[in-house]
C-alpha cells in the first residue's frame, strides 16, 4: 500500500482520498478508523470504582465468562462495551485481535513463539501467556510481516 502526504497551505480542512482497484477489508478497516468518532479513552470499573483506561496503558482485552475485561499492569478491569466495539476503537493503537475472544496491545508482547504447529503462543510483558487462534494465525503473520 502506499501512502502519500501532501502539504497544501490553502487547505482548511485536511482531506483522505483512497484510490483502489476494489474494495477489500484492509479498505473497509481503513475507512471505518478513518470515519469513527469514538472517545480516545476506555471507562473501566474497579470495586464499584469507574476508572479512565488510556489505550497505551492497556496490555490486552478479552471476554470471558460473558463479561469483557482489560487488563493493565497494575489491575484488571470489567468494561461495558464489547469485543468488537473495543476492537474498532483500538485498532489505530496498536491492537490486534489474536482470537474470537482476545484483542492484544502489540506494544506489550514479549514475544511470539512460532514453533508450536497450527498456533503461535504469545508472551506479554506482564508474563501472561496466550495463545493465537488458528483462524488469526495467518492475520499474525501478516502483520508479523512473516
Amino acid at each position: 500500500m502506499k501512502i502519500e502526504l501532501k502539504i497544501d497551505s490553502t487547505c482548511t480542512e485536511p482531506k483522505v482520498l483512497i484510490i483502489t482497484d476494489k474494495v477489500t477489508d484492509d479498505i473497509n478497516g481503513i475507512l471505518k478508523m478513518l470515519s469513527s468518532n469514538q472517545p480516545e479513552s476506555i471507562t473501566g470499573f474497579y470495586n464499584e470504582l469507574a476508572v479512565i483506561l488510556f489505550p497505551s496503558d492497556i496490555i490486552r482485552v478479552y471476554a470471558s465468562g460473558g463479561k469483557t475485561y482489560a487488563s493493565s499492569e497494575q489491575k484488571e478491569y470489567t468494561i461495558k462495551q464489547r469485543l468488537y466495539e473495543l476492537e474498532n476503537l483500538l485498532i489505530r493503537h496498536n491492537f490486534v485481535r489474536i482470537s474470537k475472544s482476545e484483542i492484544v496491545n502489540l506494544n506489550e508482547v514479549r514475544n511470539f513463539d512460532l514453533s508450536l504447529t497450527g498456533t503461535i503462543r504469545v508472551t506479554l510483558s506482564d508474563g501472561t501467556i496466550t495463545y493465537v487462534s488458528r483462524r488469526y494465525v495467518s492475520k499474525i503473520k501478516q502483520v508479523l510481516g512473516l
